[in-house]
């Protein structure tokens, strides 16, 4: 069931990189109200269970420093989508798939489990393939600065998704803490960015208001509240290939909403990065051993 729910989660964020394609706002402006708008709901939900939260003040400080983790990924993931395109600027960014166990393992000393080890090469040759790197019929308007940007954003994605599961690792608080504090983190680090954009809008105009609450509400409340659950209740490499599902979905949605167009290699890897990620959600369902 925690992998379901996690897989809901996923589902739910892919959908974060159209929204801020529709706001049309700058990256900060973005990440910032992102926060903002979704911190009175994160709160009234952790004030109803804050009983239950038993995490150290320790604790929740390494969820506010996932949250400036954050603030800097959304930045320049958002600069990304303006150069790459909503659907490939989300699979660069799922470079964590490596990034996030090998940091499990160095720290941690967290050994992957078996099944996960034998899926995720597979599951990365489809994230490539998305990609499209390296061919004349790319989507792209810039891929170079692009995949730049992109490979940055895996590097802050990698410390958020971390920080996050060591945050609440040896506690299981209530999903709505760790992610309030994560996301009071990603307001302290949208803020100070902002004070060096020149760009930053504090007043974004409808329907922009609109698309930051979609983002807001639907991301990072709904969508990040799931994976906040089952983020620490599974291994490191599983919750990086399940979170895989979210590249291949948002280029399917960027495809149907935004008209973007993937060139045929780049549709195959999505096929290879859903089948690898629902043959990994059944097995390890199955057989709990094995993950």
């Amino acid at each position: 069931m925690t992998r379901f729910i996690g897989l809901a989660g996923i589902l739910t964020i892919s959908w974060s990189a159209v929204f801020v394609v529709k706001a049309d706002v700058t990256p900060i402006t973005a990440a910032f109200f992102r926060a903002a708008y979704a911190i009175p709901v994160l709160l009234v939900l952790w004030l109803l269970v804050r009983e239950r939260d038993q995490r150290p003040p320790g604790a929740r400080l390494i969820a506010v420093g996932a949250g400036l983790f954050l603030a800097a990924d959304l930045a320049v993931w958002h600069h990304a989508i303006d150069l790459i395109g909503a659907g490939l600027a989300t699979v660069l960014a799922n470079v964590q798939v490596v990034l996030v166990p090998l940091a499990a393992w160095i720290i941690l000393r967290e050994h992957p489990s078996r099944l996960a080890l034998r899926v995720a090469p597979i599951v990365f040759v489809g994230v490539v393939l998305v990609s499209g790197l390296g061919r004349s019929d790319a989507f792209g308007r810039d891929p170079a600065q692009g995949i730049f940007f992109g490979a940055l954003t895996a590097v802050f994605y990698t410390g958020f998704i971390f920080l996050l599961r060591v945050a609440n690792r040896n506690h299981l608080a209530p999903a709505s803490g760790p992610l309030l504090d994560a996301t009071v983190g990603t307001v302290v680090g949208a803020g100070v960015l902002a004070l060096f954009d020149a760009s930053f809008d504090i007043a974004p105009s409808w329907p922009a208001h609109g698309w930051l609450l979609a983002i807001a509400l639907v991301s990072q409340v709904a969508g990040w509240l799931a994976i906040s659950y089952a983020l620490p209740r599974l291994p490191a490499i599983d919750t990086s290939v399940l979170l895989l599902l979210q590249p291949a979905a948002a280029v399917l949605w960027a495809r149907l909403v935004l008209s973007e167009t993937p060139s045929t290699i780049q549709w195959a890897g999505v096929a290879v990065v859903l089948a690898g990620v629902g043959v990994f959600a059944a097995l390890s369902n199955r057989d709990p051993a094995t993950a």
